[in-house]
């Protein structure tokens, strides 16, 4: 079984020269690196001028998913309109309906919906904490992890999460 440690041991190594300590190569990242890599990657996508978040829906080892954060589909960009909460001064983490954009957790899950995928037991891998919006839709999704890289300060969603049984951790 690959359990995705390599053996630099000729001897037992059953793939001799696949060892990247030798080769010089970078070393092979784990798949919670992998699938956080993706979401990283699909947050260069994002519209959003105050933050860019990016997320992957991942079940059995196997992409789902991605979104990212911005307007919905055919409809003008921020970048376009301006930004309502800038506009309106209001403060990261408060009134989450004052916004024209669809979160990348939310973009991810009306994806899989969209095309009639479960993600039932599926983790989600995001750039940022999610909010408490994000974290009421993954309850309903029945996600089951969450796998986030950066902070994003919302206390409920931090207590929904915890209720709901979704195991969360910061990679």
């Amino acid at each position: 079984m690959n359990d995705g440690v390599e053996n630099p041991d000729p001897a037992t190594n059953p793939h001799p020269g696949t060892d990247r300590t030798q080769t010089g190569a970078e070393p092979r990242p784990s798949k919670d690196e992998y699938f956080m890599d993706m979401a990283v990657l699909a947050s260069k996508r994002s519209t959003c001028l105050r933050r860019k978040v990016g997320a992957v829906l991942v079940k059995d080892d196997h992409v789902l998913t991605t979104g990212y954060n911005g307007a919905p589909k055919g409809l003008d960009h921020c970048e376009i309109t301006g930004c309502i909460r800038e506009q309106r001064k209001v403060p990261s983490g408060e009134r989450h309906e004052l916004c024209r954009g669809v979160h990348a957790e939310q973009n991810a899950i009306i994806q899989a919906a969209y095309f009639g995928v479960s993600v039932k037991g599926a983790k989600m891998y995001i750039t940022n904490h999610p909010c408490s919006v994000c974290a009421k839709m993954m309850l309903n999704a029945g996600i089951s992890e969450v796998i986030y890289k950066g902070d994003y300060h919302d206390e409920l969603a931090v207590e929904l999460l915890g209720e709901g049984e979704i195991i969360i951790r910061r990679l």
